[in-house]
């Protein structure tokens, strides 16, 4: 066993080797204008590239979601039903400010002259209203060589219950184009959200699979998987034509790594905050992570299975300022990779957090990364001394109110998660990850009431360690429809049956063998006359229904006595566990601290993690540093080191 997994995120790139034996990490500079670049530099530096044919890399990719956010995706025509070209213009007419006179209007996703319309419609039940002609088709198949797009998007009404139109246009289509079908990437109803789906995937596929053979050719002979939006990989070769899938791919690693640790250290349901170096990722975890087919990526829908969580632009690299009001603002803008922090010394000049922490010695600069980076206190210091003016105190001042404004920004985001969903945080723990969270842990523990808190090992790259621990996997659909308790068992034991295949097939082109299979199966159901669903675990029709009326009654505080519909199918392939485990702490002396100071709380014991010996614990106010993050330890906080080096926080009486 030779697994490396790789993050790549928006300042770092982190990377965790495990050998079957002993985990080694490590994290660069990322390079987003050619994001390989900074793989195969952290893959020479671990000293791995004699080896790749014995080497499995577990990939988390940006490119997808970048791609998306940034707008850059390629020229791509969309085709609809006739009269239908407009559909993903019009979309649901929602307003995200509702009493906004003036809104200003969304970007098109697809400009007017890219979108074509055609025969072959379906009718609800799957009777043709429209055929596609032979003539037609020759028509469009001019009009999109006309185009000369790089990718094409096609979403067909009711083609999740017969796909042989959309099939029969992708068929005529010339070569060399990246085709999308809304019956292969999403085989459900709502044609809009369908239809955004199919186009994301079209969008931004070719980028995706461009990325990944370049990346696949540097790593000759290595075994390439990519992290899926819902937690589970797929190989590389596969996952070019599944770029909608990947847009949460860093993430999800992230929450893969934090279920892994909390069956390890039995810490019960989880409320996790990833805090890296551009953005905080919040959700929860009992167990496995959560998922959701209604997530969002910029102004658009995603509705393909991805991971449950709130993202806001607070990270360690977010850009302080003082608005036109004199108030004081943190984030969304971030100084990335470059130039970074002023602290950095690349250049950077505007302050951030992580200046902030430094100037407030909760960051130690001959510290860094394990002293591979040197920090720049009087670059943090001058960075801040406008904010310091503006607000007329010292630059110490500053810096404490950048903190708590950020911590303000994370702690509004945990609510979201937990407050606002009805769950009591306080009866959770509070895991952070990420190369910033251990900064911020305890404070965010104290904003939400909370007692308990966890910083997982090699917390600064969980990640890219979630990688490793994550299973090859599919998250397959489809739309039925009908009363639930009308269905026969057996028709709807057919249906599984033909996802399970596509599933395992898919999973046996990678060399999962069949017997190693897991299936998982549910229903996504509604009371008749609503429009949201939720989903329940397949145990039979009669099982199923009351799972539901219970489940309703959760969420929602009540239930109702109206027919049960069934709206999707839905299964889950997964191959064997990966062999992935932590292993336990090497016996390690009682360990020494070094002192420093730290502002507002005077001299503080500076520990190196690494050196932290099982059962052992220490009390705030403290510094941990170790080689990818930093942990700030406030006082009235106690941390004990659990078998496999996991920090156990605990608020004292």
């Amino acid at each position: 066993m030779d697994l490396l997994g790789v993050d790549t995120g928006g300042t770092f790139t982190d990377f965790v080797h495990f050998d079957g034996v002993s985990l080694v990490v490590h994290k660069v500079l990322s390079t987003p204008e050619a994001p390989e670049r900074a793989i195969l530099q952290g893959i020479q530096e671990l000293g791995l590239l004699p080896q790749l044919e014995q080497l499995t890399v577990i990939h988390g990719s940006t490119v997808a979601t970048n791609a998306v956010l940034e707008g850059k995706g390629v020229r791509t025509v969309y085709i609809g039903n006739r009269g239908l070209a407009d559909l993903l213009t019009i979309g649901r007419q929602a307003r995200s400010r509702l009493y906004d006179l003036a809104p200003r209007l969304p970007p098109l996703p697809v400009p007017p002259e890219l979108c074509l319309e055609s025969g072959g419609r379906l009718a609800a039940d799957g009777a043709v209203v429209e055929p596609l002609t032979a003539s037609e088709l020759a028509e469009l198949v001019a009009a999109v060589s006309r185009l000369a797009p790089r990718a094409v998007a096609i979403n067909l009404l009711f083609s999740f219950r017969d796909d042989r139109f959309e099939r029969a246009i992708a068929e005529a289509l010339p070569a060399g184009l990246f085709i999308s079908r809304s019956s292969v990437v999403l085989p459900e109803y709502r044609e809009y959200e369908r239809g955004i789906a199919t186009w994301l995937n079209a969008w931004v596929g070719p980028l995706v699979e461009g990325y990944l053979q370049r990346l696949a050719d540097a790593l000759t002979g290595a075994r390439v998987q990519v992290m899926q939006s819902a937690g589970t990989t797929i190989a590389a070769r596969q996952a070019g034509t599944a770029a909608v899938r990947l847009l949460l791919s860093g993430p999800a690693g992230g929450l893969a790594g934090a279920a892994h640790i909390a069956q390890v250290t039995d810490c019960g349901a989880l409320l996790t905050f990833d805090m890296g170096g551009t953005s905080t990722d919040v959700a929860l975890v009992d167990g496995r992570p959560a998922l959701t087919s209604e997530g969002q990526i910029g102004p658009w829908p995603v509705a393909v299975a991805q991971v449950d969580m709130h993202t806001i632009g607070a990270g360690g690299g977010s850009i302080a300022r003082i608005d036109g009001g004199g108030m004081l603002q943190v984030g969304p803008e971030s100084a990335g990779a470059s130039p970074g922090p002023a602290c950095y010394g690349r250049g950077g000049v505007e302050p951030t957090v992580t200046d902030a922490n430094l100037v407030l010695g909760r960051l130690r600069a001959d510290r860094f990364l394990g002293g591979a980076m040197a920090l720049e206190p009087a670059a943090a210091r001058a960075a801040l001394e406008p904010i310091a003016q503006a607000l007329g105190g010292s630059i110490e001042d500053a810096a404490l109110g950048v903190v708590a404004v950020a911590n303000e920004h994370m702690a509004r985001a945990l609510r979201v998660m937990s407050v606002r969903r009805g769950v009591d945080p306080r009866t959770l723990t509070l895991a952070c990850f990420g190369g910033a969270g251990g900064l911020h842990v305890c404070a965010l523990a104290e904003a939400l009431g909370m007692t308990r808190a966890l910083v997982p090992i090699h917390a600064g790259v969980l990640s890219a360690l979630g990688m490793l621990a994550a299973r090859r996997g599919r998250h397959l659909s489809r739309t039925v429809g009908g009363r639930l308790a009308e269905q026969p068992a057996e028709g709807l034991m057919q249906g599984f049956a033909e996802l399970e295949r596509e599933g395992r097939a898919a999973l046996s082109e990678e060399g999962v063998a069949e017997a190693a299979v897991e299936v998982q199966r549910s229903l996504d159901l509604r009371y008749a006359g609503q429009s949201y669903t939720l989903e329940v675990a397949w145990a039979g029709v009669a099982e199923s229904v009351a799972a539901f009326h219970r489940s309703h009654a959760e969420r929602y505080g009540h239930q109702l006595d109206l027919p049960v519909e069934l709206v999707n199918l839905r299964l889950v392939v997964e191959g064997p566990d990966s062999g992935f485990a932590l292993t336990p702490l090497a016996d390690l002396p009682t360990p020494q601290p070094t002192w420093g100071e730290a502002v507002g709380s005077g001299p503080v014991a500076i520990w190196e993690r690494e050196l932290l010996p099982a059962g052992f614990t220490l009390v705030g106010p403290a510094l941990i540093t170790e080689r990818v993050a930093t942990i700030w330890l406030d006082p009235g906080w106690q941390a004990t080191i659990d078998p496999s080096g996991n920090l156990l926080l605990v608020r004292l009486p």
